[in-house]
């Protein structure tokens, strides 16, 4: 039993640092808009989920 909570909590504690270092990774983007747009995961340039994010020219700047 003591196995079972120890492996829940551990996946739950991974969960959680991910949460807070994508947060952190959202207020860096935002406090440094010269390094370039914010990447959502699974969204957009860089991401090629379903070929959602290499097609099509979704990381073309327009100018």
């Amino acid at each position: 039993m003591t196995t079972y909570l120890a492996a829940i909590g551990l996946i739950l504690a991974i969960l959680l640092f991910g949460i807070v270092v994508q947060r952190f990774y959202q207020l860096f983007a935002r406090r440094h808009p010269e390094l370039g747009p914010f990447r959502d995961a699974g969204k957009g340039c860089g991401s090629c989920s379903a070929g959602s994010g290499c097609s099509g020219g979704s990381c073309d700047n327009p100018r």
